[in-house]
């Protein structure tokens, strides 16, 4: 799930930047609040795609940016067999110490049956894409003749109370390069990145995937995590973005100190021609 707008007047704070408990981001740490924290917010998501496509022992899923894995672990759960990618050197090892079968990207192509799959996913991978046609040509690529490839991204923004959150990204990301995370939640930007793959729709739908934080510093930890704040910790610095997030936040915290957003996912479900 990735970055901001390139709009924006932010301009990079001179001097030392205080310290800030959030700041500097070390991906280590930050590849263990994803597994640990952020992960599990989209499990809704997960369930809802193996549910439409009775996911199940005659399956072979691939995740494409699976990150720490758990959306194979689910997939696993249910009898598939599971491989990933992940590009991330710290998460793919965490998705290994589950016993996941992970590489790093696409080995070269070999027949097709011994490196295709029934059921391609590509959850978190797309916001944060710079080319997401090439995402989805890969994905199309690795899917056996008749299977699936799955997109996902958010859903509309005026659905999604993390959308004010994320808009800390946006303001803080200056004249970067950063994308803007609701960029293929606009009508049709899904459905035209299938057909330029060459595959036809097959289904949708939408996901409730409520963001919920035991406290605060949970929130901005997990949200961190995400990776959609780089750009803006590249350009503002880690602990102006996280003291800025913790302001962005407070509209969703509750009497108990707990942190709740509301938000919305979209899925497509793609069909590769036989």
């Amino acid at each position: 799930m990735a970055s901001a707008r390139t709009t924006g007047t932010t301009e990079r704070p001179a001097g030392a930047r205080p310290h800030h408990p959030h700041a500097g981001g070390a991906w280590p740490a930050r590849a263990r609040d994803w597994a640990e924290i952020q992960e599990r917010m989209l499990v809704p998501l997960y369930e809802a795609v193996y549910d439409r496509l009775e996911v199940g022992p005659a399956s072979s899923v691939l995740g494409l940016g699976c990150r720490s894995g758990l959306a194979l672990l689910l997939a696993a759960g249910r009898g598939a067999q599971v491989a990933g990618q992940e590009p991330r050197d710290e998460l793919r090892e965490l998705a290994r110490d589950r016993r996941l079968r992970v590489c790093a990207g696409a080995r070269p192509a070999t027949a097709l049956p011994r490196s295709a799959h029934s059921l391609v996913t590509v959850f978190e991978q797309l916001p944060a894409s710079a080319e997401p046609r090439i995402v989805v040509a890969e994905a199309a690529r690795l899917t056996l003749p008749g299977g699936h490839v799955v997109l996902a991204a958010w859903g509309p923004q005026e659905r999604c109370e993390s959308a004010a959150v994320l808009d800390v990204a946006r303001r803080m990301a200056g004249r970067t390069t950063a994308r803007d995370p609701f960029d293929l939640s606009a009508p049709g930007a899904l459905e035209d990145l299938i057909a330029a793959a060459g595959l036809r729709p097959a289904g949708s739908g939408r996901v409730s995937c409520p963001f919920a934080y035991p406290d605060l510093d949970s929130a901005v930890r997990g949200l961190l995590s995400t990776g959609l704040f780089e750009a803006a910790e590249e350009f503002s610095g880690g602990a102006l973005v996280a003291k800025e997030l913790e302001e962005a936040l407070q509209p969703y915290l509750r009497a108990d100190g707990s942190v709740r957003m509301e938000n919305v996912f979209r899925y497509l479900i793609a069909e590769r021609r036989r």
